[in-house]
Formats: C-alpha cells, structure tokens, sequence
C-alpha cells in the first residue's frame, strides 16, 4: 500500500519543524542576570554609542566597532546603543534582550 502526501500537508510538516527549529534557538534571559546587569551600570555606567541605521531588536547583530563590557557572573556582554541597554552573545554578537 502507497501512502501520498498531499502538498498542504507537506508544507505544514516543514512549517511545524522550521517552528521546532526557532523556538530550539530562542534565548532566555534569567531574571537575576537583568538584575546583575542593571546593578551593573548603574556603578559602571556606559556611554552610548549612536548608530545610524541599526534596528536594536533580538537577534540583530552589533557592528565590531561596538565595545561590548563583561558584566561579572552574567554570560552575555552589556552595551548601551542609541541610548539603550542591550545584552549581547559574545560569540555571536546579536541582542539577546534590549533591557527597558
């Protein structure tokens, strides 16, 4: 016996496993890290850097030029960029959370 599959269903097969993928990739922010974070800069406060252009949204990457400061304890890095606090995957440089 022949099983066919037609193509709406083979396309929600591949929809459903790109979400599985996406969601595999989501990070997620403890709180206390926040909390170390906002600490932080309020003892070392940050300059912020203006960048033209650049969408401060997850997984935007930061430009190089970007100096991204090691915050104790906490895995990501810290910027401040177009006024607004942003942690960062050092190895991969894109925004993991925009802190408000």
């Amino acid at each position: 016996m022949k099983h066919y599959l037609s193509t709406s269903a083979a396309a929600a097969i591949v929809l459903m496993g790109g979400i599985g993928a996406a969601l595999a990739d989501t990070v997620v922010v403890q709180p206390q890290d926040e909390t170390v974070v906002r600490e932080y800069i309020t003892r070392e406060p940050l300059a912020s850097v203006n960048l033209l252009g650049v969408e401060l949204k997850l997984g935007s990457s930061v430009p190089d030029r970007v100096v991204l400061r090691e915050v104790p304890n906490v895995r990501y890095r810290v910027a401040v960029i177009n006024h607004q606090t942003v942690l960062v995957d050092p190895d991969t440089r894109q925004i993991v959370e925009v802190l408000h």
